[in-house]
């Protein structure tokens, strides 16, 4: 499962919405690679990211670097990481992640994503930095697919 997480109304902080909309736009998975628009669901998401085995998330990720670095984090990393951000969304999809423990189904994650530039100004835009990003972290994300022995194809153009 691809998951993109953000809000769309907060300029970067919708960047993982924005990859997840872009892949599916642009590219052709088979049913064993779902893309979903997680928003800011959080919590609610629990029942969405138990269930598979394998969970790439697309995210803007504060990690005190410079604006359009791009981050990729695993394992232990990832609650640290996610907490640095301050960002409800992702408080509650760590509990979420988390909560996936008492399930007994926590799948192996792996989080992509960008610093952002901002995640405060009322924008539907990514900025220009987050948006010269998006084609990096697609390239990671289907990197991470062919990783885990999934498949992809690019649509042919209308």
């Amino acid at each position: 499962m691809v998951l993109g997480v953000g809000c769309t109304l907060f300029s970067d902080e919708g960047f993982g919405v924005r990859v997840v909309e872009k892949m599916q736009r642009e590219y052709e998975f088979p049913e064993s690679v779902l893309l979903v628009d997680g928003g800011v669901l959080g919590v609610n998401l629990l029942g969405v990211i138990s269930k598979p085995d394998h969970l790439i998330v697309v995210d803007a990720i504060r990690n005190k670097g410079k604006p359009g670095d791009l981050h990729r984090l695993e394992g232990d990393a990832i609650p640290e990481r996610i907490r640095a951000k301050n960002s409800l969304h992702q408080v509650d999809f760590l509990e979420a992640l988390t909560l996936c423990q008492a399930l007994d189904k926590v799948p192996e994650t792996v989080i992509l994503g960008i610093e952002p530039e901002d995640i405060e100004t009322l924008s539907t835009e990514l900025t220009p930095t987050a948006a010269s990003k998006v084609d990096a972290v697609i390239d990671g994300v289907l990197a991470e697919i062919k990783r885990l022995g999934g498949s992809y194809r690019k649509k042919k153009s209308a």
